[in-house]
């Protein structure tokens, strides 16, 4: 992920699609999400590289959260319309 450098910017997502480095390290062939297009990116200090495992890992935690908001939610008595 690439973060926005413009206030309401949207950030970029991607996949590395291929490392060519032996060692793991960059440069890196990434297909962006938001328009297929496949480009080589050296990542600089507005990215973010995580593994397939730490991404699905932060999506369960996000998805326990939100399920755990809903159940909250769904035990406050209902206010009725007087």
């Amino acid at each position: 992920m690439v973060k926005g450098t413009i206030v309401d910017t949207p950030d970029d997502v991607g996949q590395i699609v291929e490392v060519r480095q032996a060692d793991g390290g960059p440069p890196y062939r990434v297909r962006w999400l938001r328009n297929d297009h496949e480009a080589l990116v050296f990542p600089g200090p507005d990215a973010h590289v995580v593994t397939a495992a730490d991404k699905l890992k932060a999506e369960s935690r996000e998805r326990s959260r939100i399920a755990e908001l809903q159940q909250a939610i769904a035990r406050q008595p209902h206010a009725s319309g007087a």
